[in-house]
């Protein structure tokens, strides 16, 4: 049954250490009767940080002249790869600015293959590489990827506008959408929570629209800005507070909603507090994305100020995490895809 809006705003108005507590603990029940306490973990390699796209908000859009651009050569993707084999990660996510040259998509087609081979086709492959062409998705599903996560960012249209140059299309991102679904992908979408001019209201209409899209994950976080875009104004107002407290709602929120989805607790949540990850779990997420990438790649790739984990190596995380997603009595489900629940009934 499609959500009530009036009910979704109420959520997303909770306010108050009580209330708040009492949603993400009805969030975390609704968690463990659909998708149950397992934490499935994705490898994150941000594979490049060259970007055609220009958005108001991103670290890495073109117009950053201040960054020093790279690209993780095949070998190196490779290697951390089989490190995230070796650590018994069920999954992989690709991540990169966005490009449509020939160049780049033999390279990730290549790349994916790879992976497959090397692993023996035990690692799932998500791919987070942005808008492309139907034919491109097709190449991309075939060589072996089975999930794609192009978010939305917001569902309103003229807010989409306002945060984009006038040549990015939010129908052509729509579109997009589309075209992963036919091909057969897990869907993964996602918004950015916080926005200036965002309201409860729109926030709300963005829970419908996942909905209405029936898509098998999201990966949202807080809008945190970054000196080196057209928002670094925002920065003097901003509450890292109530950034968090605005993310986890709309975890629970979703969660609540949407029930049987995959969710991730993602990084922007840990540059708002220490433990802002764990708090994601508890408000109703079961995905975690740790970075793989090489540290020397790292600080290239801040797409918000305040990034954690940059000098941090896979493994040193990696028992840290553990530790803390077992303090949280919940299980770590290594050597698993962890596909999406929903998805999965689709099929069904």
């Amino acid at each position: 049954m499609r959500p009530d809006k009036k009910i979704l705003r109420e959520l997303l108005s909770t306010e108050g250490k009580e209330n708040l507590q009492a949603l993400y603990n009805k969030a975390y029940d609704v968690k463990k009767q659909y998708v149950g306490t397992t934490v499935y973990l994705r490898g994150l390699i941000e594979l490049s940080n060259i970007c055609s796209k220009n958005c108001y908000y991103c670290g890495i859009r073109s117009g950053n002249k201040e960054l020093t651009r790279y690209q993780i050569s095949y070998e190196e993707a490779i290697a951390e790869a089989k490190l995230c084999l070796q650590m018994h990660y069920g999954s992989i996510v690709i991540q990169a600015g966005e490009r449509e040259d020939r160049t780049w998509i033999e390279f990730i087609t290549k790349l994916i293959k790879g992976i497959k081979e090397l692993s023996e086709g035990k690692l799932g492959i998500t791919l987070s590489l942005g808008e492309q062409k139907l034919e491109v998705y097709q190449q991309w599903f075939e060589a072996g990827a089975h999930r794609y996560l192009l978010r939305i960012e917001t569902s309103n249209k003229e807010l989409y506008r306002s945060l984009h140059p006038v040549n990015h299309s939010f129908e052509k991102r729509l579109k997009c959408l589309n075209l992963i679904q036919e091909c057969g992908y897990q869907v993964g979408t996602g918004v950015m929570i916080g926005l200036p001019g965002q309201t409860i209201d729109d926030l709300a209409n963005d829970i419908l629209f996942f909905y209405d899209l029936d898509v098998d994950m999201l990966g949202m976080g807080p809008f945190i800005p970054h000196h080196n875009t057209p928002l670094k104004y925002l920065a003097e107002s901003f509450s890292p507070l109530e950034a968090l407290t605005m993310g986890l709602k709309m975890i629970a929120a979703c969660r609540i909603a949407l029930k049987d989805i995959n969710i991730a607790s993602t990084t922007a949540l840990q540059a708002l507090h220490s433990e802002g990850r764990e708090m994601g779990l508890k408000a109703g997420a079961n995905v975690l994305m740790p970075n793989i990438t090489d540290t020397k790649y790292r600080e290239g790739y801040q797409l918000y100020e305040g990034k954690p984990g940059l000098n941090e190596t896979a493994l040193q995380f990696q028992k840290q995490l553990e530790k803390r997603i077992f303090a949280l009595g919940e299980t770590i489900g290594y050597d698993e895809w962890g596909d999406s629940r929903h998805y999965q009934k689709k099929k069904n």
